[in-house]
């Protein structure tokens, strides 16, 4: 079982980050029985956080790619709580903060870009129950932040 998961993501040319720290008095997962919880994580390019709103500072596409980022980033800490990416069983559900202008309405094609990465990593287990909503400001200023909870293998 080991690698499936580490040979898609270089199919995929994937690089994960290393994991972010928790910027307050928080644990950036908790693993309790067989679910993985992961906090809210930021879009970090290059070690740079993406930052703006989006429909304002950044287009659908830029935020997209930010959600994206954020997705990369949940695996990064995935993979620092498992050890090993073929241990997660399926996604289980996303959840997804927009920031955002006041009339931006496309928040669920923004977070596509984190959900469409665990469907294309997992494939039928990257399926997962998921909300979107625009915020007026994201801590640090950041253009989407995205939380995870998976389900692992016993």
């Amino acid at each position: 079982m080991s690698g499936k998961i580490e040979k898609r993501l270089g199919e995929l040319s994937i690089n994960l980050p290393n994991p972010a720290l928790p910027v307050a008095s928080y644990s950036a997962f908790i693993l309790t029985n067989n679910l993985l919880f992961i906090s809210g994580q930021g879009p970090l390019k290059n070690g740079n956080l993406i930052t703006g709103k989006v429909g304002l500072d950044l287009s659908l596409q830029e935020g997209q790619k930010a959600a994206r980022a954020c997705g990369e980033m949940i695996l990064s800490q995935a993979k620092f709580a498992c050890d090993d990416l073929d241990k997660i069983k399926r996604c289980v559900k996303l959840g997804g903060f927009v920031n955002c202008e006041d009339t931006f309405t496309d928040h669920a094609l923004v977070i596509e870009g984190a959900s469409q990465l665990m469907i294309d990593l997992f494939g039928d287990s990257g399926w997962h129950s998921r909300f979107a909503v625009g915020a007026n400001s994201l801590p640090l200023g950041m253009a989407v932040e995205i939380d995870a909870i998976f389900e692992i293998h016993e």
